[in-house]
């Protein structure tokens, strides 16, 4: 049997947001938290075409932790409100490496250092705990939003996956790569230590 990350799921407190493991408790509020369609301009699908589209969603990423492909997160505001989602994929415990993605966040908490602190606390753990040497995350190349947030976090340029992905209406997706490794890890922590300061 391959080898495993231990502790993939737990729940993480910070100054801000609760990241937790996602549960079918947490759709009603996660739907109306998702229901912005910016939300979803680039991500491979549209989960709220239709309360249906949603429910997949949610049984898909419940499936694919159970099934141990994946470790899909519930991000609250420290009042305890849904407000986005989150998940440790591409896992590869053997070369000690995994990414961070499926992330959104409810346009109302954008800018308010929610994002900063969910990154920070998934890629601690996983340096941290996990004991990875990389953490990767990958958008749409159009997707300058994302790519400059992923910048600001310290997170390096990994180059471009030509047409990698088909998404929604059967659009061809460029895909932009971007990591931490290990080494980078205490600058990159620091950073988002003083951005959540800023915030919090």
């Amino acid at each position: 049997m391959p080898p495993a990350f231990a502790d993939l799921a737990p729940t993480l407190d910070g100054r801000l947001v609760r990241v937790e493991p996602l549960r079918a408790e947490h759709e009603d509020a996660l739907f109306a938290a998702a229901s912005d369609p910016a939300v979803w301009r680039w991500m491979p699908v549209n989960a709220i075409a239709d309360r249906a589209a949603f429910a997949d969603w949610m049984t898909s990423a419940l499936a694919r932790t159970e099934q141990g492909l994946e470790a899909a997160f519930c991000v609250s505001d420290r009042d305890g409100r849904p407000i986005g989602s989150t998940r440790y994929l591409a896992l590869r415990p053997e070369h000690r490496s995994l990414e961070i993605g499926w992330t959104w966040v409810t346009p109302a908490a954008w800018n308010t250092g929610a994002n900063a602190e969910t990154k920070l606390l998934l890629i601690e753990h996983a340096f941290e705990q996990l004991g990875c040497m990389r953490v990767e995350f990958k958008t749409d190349a159009r997707n300058e939003r994302s790519r400059r947030a992923l910048e600001a976090l310290g997170c390096r340029f990994d180059g471009i996956f030509r047409r990698h992905m088909v998404v929604q209406d059967g659009d061809i997706r460029d895909s932009a790569w971007y990591s931490v490794v290990d080494t980078d890890w205490p600058d990159v922590r620091a950073r988002l230590r003083a951005r959540v300061e800023r915030k919090a």
